[in-house]
């Protein structure tokens, strides 16, 4: 008897409250993610930017150092000591490198993966700006 006083009233939520309250988590975790996600992608363009500018130093200071005729007739130091462009540049990558520029350049995708790899479990999975995919379920004969 109370359960059909409450089925006009209050729909299907008063049979299945969960249904409702996992949508609403679903969505918060989605809207949560989405905004994370994006929150990121200003740094990892600037970091992008900063690997390109430092990789086309490097590419141009490397060709000047190996197209100097000097280079092949004094010591490597010396070579290097005469090329200052590309020491420092090359310098300059390499400590990118060490400071972990080759993550945060991915930062976004690298989130993104893992968060696959957890929503697997529950048959879902989402895309790169964060949006929730949901999968049918796999059905058992």
């Amino acid at each position: 008897r109370n359960v059909a006083r409450l089925v006009p009233q209050q729909g299907v939520q008063a049979l299945h409250p969960n249904l409702f309250c996992s949508s609403a988590d679903l969505k918060a975790f989605e809207r949560r993610l989405t905004e994370y996600v994006s929150c990121l992608q200003p740094a990892t363009g600037r970091w992008r930017m900063i690997l390109i500018v430092v990789s086309v130093c490097t590419a141009t200071g490397a060709w000047n150092w190996l197209i100097d005729p000097d280079t092949q007739k004094v010591s490597f130091f010396s070579s290097l000591w005469n090329h200052p462009f590309f020491t420092i540049s090359c310098v300059t990558l390499i400590g990118l490198f060490f400071a972990g520029i080759h993550k945060r350049v991915v930062a976004p995708s690298i989130i993104a993966a893992r968060c696959r790899t957890v929503l697997a479990e529950y048959n879902m999975s989402c895309d790169d700006t964060g949006k929730l995919i949901l999968k049918p379920r796999p059905h058992i004969q």
